[in-house]
C-alpha cells in the first residue's frame, strides 16, 4: 500500500519563514518587535538544552573508545581546526586589502561603546577562561570551551574506569542521557519555522536597510569569502575523503538554511551532528567527538569576519596596520574563534577585544554592531558547514567514513521478508541513522560485492 504523502520539509519551512518573516516585518515596521518575544521563546529552547547535550556528546564519546581512538580523533580534529581557521584569516586579510570595506564609510554615533574597553578582558584572561573554577558556574553562563574541556576530562576518567571495571553502566547512562536531550531539541525544532519567522519579522520591522546599505561592502567581503572557501574547502575534504562534491551543496543546504537564519552555531549543533551522521556517511562516534567541539574552536567564518571587522575598523579611522598588526589580527582572530561565544550577539565581544588589543580605535565598532545580525549570517554559515568537513575528513582518517550513506540518493525501504528471501545469509543489525524507529539490516553479496540495505519496523 502506498504511504502518505510528504509534507513539506523543515528546510522548505523554515525556507517559507525566512522570506515571509522578512516581507512581514517590512510592511508591518516597527510594530513586528512585538514578535520578537516569541521568536526569544525558540532561542531558550534550543539554548536550555545545548550545554548538556555538548557534554554529555564529548563526554560519551571519548569514555565509549579506547584511548587510542580518543588521541586520534584529538590529533586529527585539531589539525583540521588550525589548517581551515587559519587560510580562512588569511584569505579574509587578502580580501579587506583588495575590497578595503572600511574606506568612504561613515562612522555613526559611538557613545554607547565608548567606555567598552574597560570591560575587555586580556589575552591571559581569555586563555585561562579555558579551564573552569566552577563547572556548574560555567554551565550555567552556557561558557561552552570550559564545558568541552570539563567534558573531555570525563570522558578520559570514565573510559578508564569502564575498561578497569568492565561496568559498562555509566557509559550508558551518559550516551542515554544524551540521545534524551537530543529528542527534546528534535521536538523544539518542530516550531523553528515560527520561531525564525518572528526573529526575522522583527529585524526587518526595526531595522530595515539603513544600517545595510553603507556597509555593503563590509558584508560583500563575507559573502565573497563564504564563496571561496566553499569552492576551496568543499573540493579538498570530497578529493581527501574520495566522494563526490557534487552532492555536497544539497547536503548541506538544511544545516546552512538554519545558519543564515539562527546565526548561531549552538543552535545550528543538534541538526549538525545528526546531517554530519545520516546525509555525509561519519560515524556517530566522531560526530559526537569533533561535533561541539569544532562548535566552539574550529569557526572559519568567524576568523575571516573578525580580520575584516580589524581592517575595517583601521581603515575606517585612517590607521594604517602595520605588518606586526596583520599578523597579530591573524593570530587573534584564530585565538577568538575557539573561545567565542556561540549565540547571536558574541562577536560584539570579540569586535572590542581585538580593537583594544591592537590599539585601534574603538568608534567604528557602533556601526558593526548595527548590522552585526546580517554579518552573523555569514560567519555562522561558513562555521557550520566546515564544523562537518572536519568531521568527514577525521572520520576517513580513521577508516569508518560511511561513503555508501553519502551516496546514497534517498532511503530505500524494502520489506523484510523480501530481502531475506533473496539474501538468506546472516545480516548486519544496527541503529536507524535516519531516525525513523526501524532497524537498518546491511548485507554485503559474496559474489557482486553489492550491498544491500533494508529497513525494518522495531
Amino acid at each position: 500500500m502506498e504511504g502518505k504523502k510528504k509534507g513539506l520539509s523543515l528546510t522548505t519551512q523554515i525556507l517559507i519563514a525566512t522570506a515571509g518573516g522578512i516581507v512581514f516585518g517590512s510592511l508591518i515596521g516597527p510594530w513586528a518587535s512585538n514578535l520578537k518575544f516569541i521568536g526569544d521563546i525558540f532561542i531558550r529552547l534550543i539554548q536550555m538544552s545545548v550545554v548538556l547535550l555538548v557534554m554529555t556528546a564529548v563526554a560519551g564519546a571519548v569514555g565509549s573508545g579506547d584511548g587510542q581512538d580518543v588521541g586520534k580523533m584529538g590529533f586529527h580534529t585539531f589539525k583540521w581546526i588550525i589548517f581551515f581557521t587559519l587560510i580562512s584569516a588569511g584569505l579574509g586579510v587578502m580580501l579587506s586589502m583588495l575590497i578595503q570595506p572600511g574606506i568612504g564609510i561613515e562612522i555613526a554615533n559611538a557613545e554607547a561603546i565608548a567606555n567598552a574597553s574597560a570591560e575587555t578582558a586580556s589575552l591571559q584572561d581569555t586563555l585561562l577562561g579555558f579551564v573552569s573554577t566552577n563547572i556548574i558556574g560555567s554551565m550555567a553562563d552556557s561558557a561552552m570551551v570550559p564545558c568541552i574541556v570539563f567534558a573531555l576530562f570525563f570522558g578520559t576518567a570514565m573510559g578508564t574506569y569502564t575498561r578497569q571495571s568492565g561496568n559498562r553502566n555509566m557509559v550508558e547512562w551518559v550516551t542515554g542521557f544524551n540521545t534524551i536531550i537530543t529528542n527534546i531539541i528534535k521536538a523544539v525544532m518542530h516550531v523553528a519555522p515560527i520561531g525564525i519567522f518572528c526573529l526575522l519579522a522583527n529585524v526587518a520591522g526595526s531595522t530595515g536597510f539603513k544600517v545595510i546599505i553603507p556597509m555593503i561592502k563590509f558584508l560583500g567581503v563575507l559573502l565573497l569569502g563564504d564563496a571561496v572557501q566553499f569552492l576551496i574547502y568543499g573540493p579538498l575534504t570530497a578529493a581527501l575523503c574520495k566522494v563526490n562534491p557534487a552532492k555536497m551543496p544539497k547536503k548541506f543546504a538544511k544545516m546552512s538554511m538554519m545558519a543564515v537564519t539562527t546565526t548561531s552555531g549552538a543552535i545550528c549543533l543538534p541538526t549538525k551532528m545528526e546531517d554530519t551522521v545520516v546525509k555525509f556517511g561519519v560515524s556517530r562516534k566522531v560526530a559526537d567527538f569533533t561535533g561541539p567541539i569544532t562548535m566552539s574552536m574550529n569557526s572559519c567564518g568567524a576568523a575571516l569576519c573578525y580580520v575584516a571587522a580589524i581592517f575595517f575598523m583601521a581603515q575606517s579611522t585612517g590607521v594604517q596596520l602595520t605588518t606586526y598588526q596583520m599578523g597579530m589580527a591573524i593570530l587573534l582572530s584564530c585565538l577568538m574563534c575557539m573561545g567565542t561565544i556561540v549565540v547571536p550577539g558574541g562577536s560584539v565581544i570579540v569586535y572590542t577585544f581585538l580593537a583594544s588589543s591592537l590599539g585601534l580605535p574603538l568608534e567604528s565598532i557602533a556601526v558593526l554592531i548595527g548590522i552585526d545580525w546580517f554579518s552573523g549570517m555569514f560567519r555562522t554559515l561558513m562555521n557550520v558547514d566546515v564544523d562537518v568537513m572536519v568531521g568527514m575528513l577525521v572520520s576517513s582518517k580513521l577508516g569508518d567514513l560511511d561513503r555508501d550513506v553519502y551516496n546514497e540518493p534517498q532511503t530505500r525501504f524494502l520489506p523484510f521478508i523480501t530481502a531475506s528471501a533473496l539474501w538468506p545469509a546472516p545480516v548486519h543489525q544496527r541503529a536507524d541513522p535516519y531516525c525513523t524507529g526501524n532497524s537498518v539490516h546491511t548485507h554485503i553479496h559474496p559474489g557482486t560485492g553489492h550491498t544491500l540495505r533494508w529497513y525494518s519496523a522495531p
